[in-house]
């Protein structure tokens, strides 16, 4: 071996200490080891940037960014509702969410997809009595194997369909991955329907301080607009058909107050007085579509153009607020912002917003560009409240992202357009047209991912140029000689299972996807199975919570224990190896 090679190889498993013994967060050890790189030689300093250009980081910035959009939208959680109404056992709703997540991870990221669908887990959750861990991590696992089927559901498949472009000069297509990545859904879900009894029932997540507030009752003020659903329904039939998480507590009809009676009818014009919890709120007024109080009124001038967001703040001893109404404040006029609001412990609030006599203590809901809320807020002698994300007050573009993205996964499937300029492309378009917030946006991106991607390509690329990807194949084809074809294919599948819980997906797959199509090739194979089969490893890390960000999505909100994911992963893990073997050699022959 060469100085260069050992010095390769050296880095490489220096590197995977780091990233095991866990003192840098990944991203960090990804920046150290292209830095040893430099120092070392063995990446040209020419070189050292290049991986932030791979179309492998646009992919995955931009699919974070359209699966932001498309759960910002609410249509996938709102037919999760629909189909949650007709069906009430804990078993058959695990059933729903993981093929729901699962589908879905195949057309947007899976960690998007994840959390997408996690607020309905937590709603069906409630509604059973039941904790949210029988649910998450169950779904987490589902949205791994969902990822699989597509060339944009997980970064490993985006890795290694380049890895497959520089070796024959055809990259995998959009839906190459399907026929496997199905295959793996299918038993995944199978096994998830009965298995998930392997995972404790006592867990729980730990008290956020937003559930610390317990703030619930809040009012708001809508007006019901022509082609709402709800026009010509009675308030029992409205109240019933959301689940009675939300009350009426006063109508406003052609300027009287109406009592809101079970029987009544509501019409077009009316003004409804809402209780209920934000998020349900807000699910509320945008499936009737209802004009929430305040949303007509213009921004500031100097404002126009700003983002518009919500903030909760209670009102203090002293505030300028006590004793008087949102009416005669003149909020919008003076201030530039709109109360959307209310919340009073232990009182009903009945009174439209407008007319509510504010007190001290009640908590808020201030509507106005994120630039000007902080500013007003001393003003108005309100303190803001431990954040959390509200809904309520942010509008929802419906169709838009969805139809977007729809585009975008038509255009490469096509070949029309490469997959990094029709998802950046799709992304670029659903920021510019409002459906996704700048700031939303941005917040979306996970850039500690991409900041290992963008390292970690020029680090993994040393083992292809300084030739020890051909070493380290040449000896695990040794051991791999006197296995049957479909061994050769398991010990690829199982070493990327095995790397993935200490290295993350992506980065496994930088690493062994070169190892994996020389392996092949010293073989005599063609190396789109062993390709395959690296992603499908990467891609099913069921052991632990920080081999893949969707485990890590779910491993707090679930409350569970480093050893839960073994309970439920191990034997799931076993049977990837059991049936993806023989699938992958069934679509991909290795002659």
């Amino acid at each position: 071996m060469t100085t260069p090679q050992i010095l390769s190889i050296a880095l490489l498993f220096v590197m995977m200490a780091f990233f095991i013994w866990g003192k840098f967060r990944y991203d960090v050890t990804a920046m150290l080891a292209l830095l040893a790189g430099l120092a070392l030689g063995i990446v040209h300093p020419k070189e050292a940037f290049t991986g932030f250009a791979d179309d492998i980081v646009i992919i995955v910035g931009s699919a974070l960014v359209i699966s932001a959009a498309v759960q910002r939208s609410g249509l996938i959680e709102q037919a999760l509702a629909f189909v949650s109404k007709r069906v009430t056992r804990i078993r058959s709703q695990l059933l729903v969410l993981t093929a729901s997540v699962g589908l879905t991870s195949a057309l947007v990221k899976n960690v998007g997809a994840l959390a997408m669908l996690m607020p309905a887990a937590f709603q069906m959750a409630k509604k059973n009595k039941a904790s949210p861990s029988v649910f998450l991590m169950p779904m987490s696992f589902a949205s791994l194997l969902g990822g699989l089927m597509t060339l944009v559901g997980t970064s490993p498949n985006i890795i290694v369909s380049r890895v497959r472009q520089d070796m024959t000069g055809v990259p995998f297509k959009m839906f190459d991955y399907f026929p496997t990545g199905f295959g793996l859904l299918v038993m995944g879900l199978i096994f998830l329907r009965f298995g998930y009894r392997l995972l404790p029932r006592d867990r729980r997540a730990a008290p956020t301080m937003g559930d610390a507030l317990d703030i619930k009752g809040y009012v708001t003020e809508a007006t019901i607009e022509k082609g709402s659903p709800a026009i010509d329904e009675t308030i029992a039939d409205f109240v019933k058909r959301h689940d009675d998480d939300v009350t009426i507590t006063s109508i406003m009809r052609a300027g009287m107050r109406a009592m809101p009676r079970g029987d009544l009818t509501l019409r077009e014009g009316d003004t409804l007085i809402l209780g209920g919890e934000p998020d349900v709120l807000e699910r509320v007024i945008s499936t009737n579509k209802f004009a929430l109080a305040g949303e007509e009124r213009e921004v500031p001038e100097d404002r126009k153009g700003e983002e518009i967001g919500v903030i909760e703040a209670v009102i203090g001893t002293n505030s300028a607020l006590i004793g008087r109404t949102a009416g005669n404040l003149r909020l919008q006029e003076r201030f530039g912002i709109n109360l959307i609001a209310v919340s009073r412990g232990g009182e009903r609030l009945t009174h439209s917003l407008g007319g509510t006599v504010l007190r001290a203590g009640d908590v808020i809901v201030l509507q106005g560009p994120l630039t000007l809320l902080p500013e007003r807020l001393p003003e108005l002698g309100a303190l803001p409240l431990a954040e959390r994300t509200l809904r309520l007050g942010n509008s929802r573009k419906g169709l838009l992202p969805v139809a977007i993205l729809a585009v975008a996964m038509i255009a490469t499937a096509t070949g029309y357009v490469p997959v990094a300029v029709a998802f950046f492309a799709a992304a670029a378009l659903i920021i510019a047209s409002g459906a996704l917030p700048l700031a939303e946006a941005y917040g979306a991106v996970e850039w500690p991912i991409l900041i290992m991607l963008g390292s970690l390509i020029p680090v993994a690329d040393t083992l292809r140029t300084t030739g020890a990807s051909q070493i380290l194949a040449t000896q695990l084809a040794h051991v791999a000689a006197t296995l049957p074809a479909w061994g050769a294919v398991a010990l690829i599948l199982v070493a990327a299972m095995a790397v993935t819980p200490f290295l993350n997906n992506a980065a496994t797959v930088l690493v062994m996807a070169p190892i994996a199509a020389v392996f092949a090739k010293d073989l005599g194979y063609r190396p789109e199975a062993f390709l395959i089969a690296t992603a499908m490893g990467a891609g099913c890390d069921f052991l632990t919570p920080i081999g893949h960000q969707c485990n890590t999505l779910v491993f707090g909100p679930g409350g569970y224990k480093f050893s839960d994911y073994a309970r439920l992963g191990a034997p799931l893990s076993v049977l990837v190896v059991l049936i993806g073997t023989p699938l992958i050699l069934w679509v991909w022959p290795l002659h």
